[in-house]
C-alpha cells in the first residue's frame, strides 16, 4: 500500500508546491511509483508539471464534488512513473460544497482509497490554508511534511498547524504523524538563515530532515517550463537537494 504524505503549511510562499513537484519527480526517478494530488485551487503543481490547466475537464474538483472516480482523472506527466490528479480554479468552491455533506472530512480519503495500492507514494500538495480541503488531506494522509522557510517569521503560524494536526489525529485520523520539518530557501552565507535553521533544529530535533533545500535559480525557473528541476537541469543544486530528500525519505522507511 502506498504511503500518503501531505505537504502542509498555512503560511504561503514556503515552498510547498516546489517541494511536492520535485520530491515526487525524484522519488519517481528512483523507480518508485508516485501520484501527486493537487488540492490547491491555484493549480500550481498541475501547471508546474506541464498541464494546460485551463483545458482540463476532469480534475480533483469532480472527484470531491461529483463522485468521479480518481482513476478517470489521473493524468501521466513527463516524468516516467509520476502521475497527477490535477486541480482547477473550480476547487476554490469545494469547501462550501462539502460543508453540508455527511462525513465531509473523509471525502478525499474515499477518493484515494481505490488507487492507493497502485503507488509507492502519494504526495498531496495542500493550499496555504487550514480549510476543509486541507483537513481532508490530513485525514487521508499517513504523514505530514512541513516546509519551513529559512526566514525571520519561519515559526509564525506553525503552532496553529501543529494544533490542527493534533486535533485531526485525536478525532479523525489516529495514524497521522509528522514525517518531518523541511528547511527551504536556505542560504548558508547568511547568518540569519543559519540561526533560523539552528532554532528549528533545536526545537524539533530529530523531526527536522537532514536534507536542506537551498536557494536555487533553476528551481524557480523550472515550473515556467512545465518541468521539475530534475528534467530542467539535473545538475542544479535544487535537483540534487530534492534527490537527497527522496533518498532520505526512502531510507527512513526501509529501516
Amino acid at each position: 500500500m502506498g504511503r500518503i504524505i501531505a505537504l502542509a503549511n498555512q503560511k504561503g510562499g514556503v515552498g510547498k508546491t516546489t517541494t511536492a513537484i520535485n520530491l515526487a519527480a525524484s522519488l519517481a526517478s528512483l523507480e518508485r511509483r508516485v501520484l501527486i494530488v493537487d488540492t490547491d485551487a491555484q493549480a500550481n503543481a498541475s501547471s508546474g508539471l506541464g498541464l494546460e490547466v485551463a483545458n482540463l475537464r476532469q480534475t480533483l474538483y469532480e472527484c470531491l464534488c461529483a463522485g468521479l472516480p480518481a482513476a478517470e482523472v489521473i493524468t501521466p506527466t513527463a516524468v516516467e512513473g509520476l502521475d497527477i490528479i490535477p486541480s482547477h480554479i473550480d476547487l476554490a468552491g469545494a469547501d462550501l460544497e462539502l460543508l453540508e455533506r455527511e462525513g465531509r472530512e473523509f471525502v478525499l480519503r474515499g477518493v484515494l482509497a481505490p488507487v492507493v495500492d497502485r503507488y509507492d507514494y502519494i504526495i498531496i500538495d495542500c493550499s496555504p490554508s487550514l480549510g476543509l480541503i486541507t483537513v481532508n488531506a490530513l485525514v487521508a494522509a499517513d504523514a505530514v511534511i512541513i516546509p519551513v522557510q529559512c526566514e525571520y517569521f519561519a515559526l509564525e503560524g506553525i503552532s496553529k498547524l501543529l494544533n490542527t494536526i493534533k486535533i485531526v489525529k485525536s478525532r479523525l485520523n489516529p495514524r497521522l504523524e509528522i514525517e518531518g520539518f523541511l528547511m527551504t530557501m536556505y542560504d548558508s552565507r547568511t547568518r540569519l538563515n543559519n540561526q533560523i535553521y539552528e532554532e528549528v533544529k533545536n526545537h524539533f530535533q530529530s523531526l527536522v530532515f537532514d536534507t536542506v533545500i537551498q536557494r536555487n535559480v533553476k528551481l524557480g525557473e523550472a515550473p515556467s517550463h512545465g518541468l521539475p528541476a530534475l528534467l530542467y537541469d539535473a545538475e542544479s543544486r535544487g535537483a540534487i537537494n530534492h534527490l537527497q530528500l527522496a533518498r532520505e525519505l526512502i531510507n527512513k522507511h526501509q529501516k
